[in-house]
């Protein structure tokens, strides 16, 4: 992995043109404030067009997108409609919006994402680099008001730093992620059947059957809306423990440490009730420890919990391992 540090984010010299793909499944809450961020993009907006790619959605996705396109022609802005129907996955509908792209370097977030204003610009700057193939973005938690967008704020929950030093190969979350169009035309496009991992994938993929590089661009940020429910808490970390077991599946069992046991988990709870209630709870008496401190514990164990879960009943099917490409 190498960090590269953008000195000019306006570099004249090298405006590629970029395609933006985000996949969006029932994204009308987070379409206004997504579409925003694209508007207020500094990079050329002659030299950048927004994929927006309907998953099947069956709320008002379809409509917002369509209109809020014609809205940006008036602006300059090229935002344009595309659907993948057929298969519900993100990793089909970002392939849909790759082949209805025409940029040079193919860059990718997702609807619940605020990319900031200097993001288009940050990352395609290290395409400059005629060796580099991948570059991974930053992403930080967007300001929550739960309990449970707090612990993923403090936790770094998606956060870009684990996934760039994963001890196995570097990779881009999806959030947050540009590939180089001929990186993608030597070792193919997303597996469209993959439900999750895929982003991990195709990075690892890039980095084992070519020569390009990858790296990272700090300063290319987006911000991530985290879950704020239980339920949605834990159907993220099911999804996160099924992404590890195809991953292992699909690359050996190296690639991640052993399961979550049983004994542990009831072992944590314990030592929580006996040990860290009491502390936990005087040290808030004190005012030295917030309602998050006397949580973290039982947070980490659903999160565990649900996790282990999630590679325990994962299972990769024959389809899931197909690679498309351009």
């Amino acid at each position: 992995m190498v960090s590269n540090q953008i000195d000019n984010l306006n570099n004249q010299s090298f405006l590629p043109k970029v395609s933006v793909v985000v996949p969006i499944y029932n994204g009308e809450a987070d379409l206004p404030d997504l579409i925003n961020c694209l508007r207020v993009q500094t990079y050329p907006r002659d030299r950048a067009e927004y994929i927006l790619v309907d998953n099947g959605s069956c709320d008002r996705t379809a409509e917002i997108i369509k209109q809020k396109s014609e809205d940006a022609k008036q602006q300059g802005l090229t935002i344009r409609y595309q659907s993948e129907n057929k298969i519900q996955s993100s990793y089909a509908a970002r392939n849909a919006g790759i082949r209805a792209s025409n940029g040079e370097i193919i860059a990718f977030t997702d609807v619940d994402c605020r990319p900031q204003p200097d993001w288009l610009s940050a990352i395609v700057q290290v395409f400059a680099d005629p060796t580099v193939g991948v570059v991974a973005g930053a992403i930080s938690a967007l300001p929550g008001q739960t309990l449970l967008e707090k612990y993923a704020a403090y936790r770094k929950i998606l956060c870009h730093e684990g996934a760039a030093s994963h001890p196995f190969l570097p990779y881009a979350a999806g959030a947050n992620l540009a590939i180089r169009r001929q990186t993608l035309q030597e070792v193919g496009l997303f597996r469209p059947y993959l439900t999750t991992g895929g982003d991990a994938d195709i990075c690892w993929r890039i980095q084992q059957q070519s020569s390009w590089r990858f790296c990272c661009a700090e300063q290319a940020v987006v911000l991530h809306r985290h879950r704020s429910t239980l339920r949605e808490f834990r159907k993220q970390f099911h999804r996160y423990g099924r992404s590890q077991r195809y991953l292992i599946e699909l690359y050996g069992s190296n690639v991640f440490s052993d399961a979550w046991k049983l004994k542990y988990y009831l072992r944590w709870w314990i030592r929580w009730l006996v040990k860290v209630v009491p502390y936990t709870a005087a040290k808030m008496i004190a005012g030295k420890a917030t309602f998050l401190d006397f949580w973290l514990t039982p947070i980490d164990l659903i999160a565990s919990q649900a996790e282990a879960a999630g590679r325990r009943e994962a299972k990769l099917s024959a389809e899931a391992r197909q690679i498309e490409w351009l």
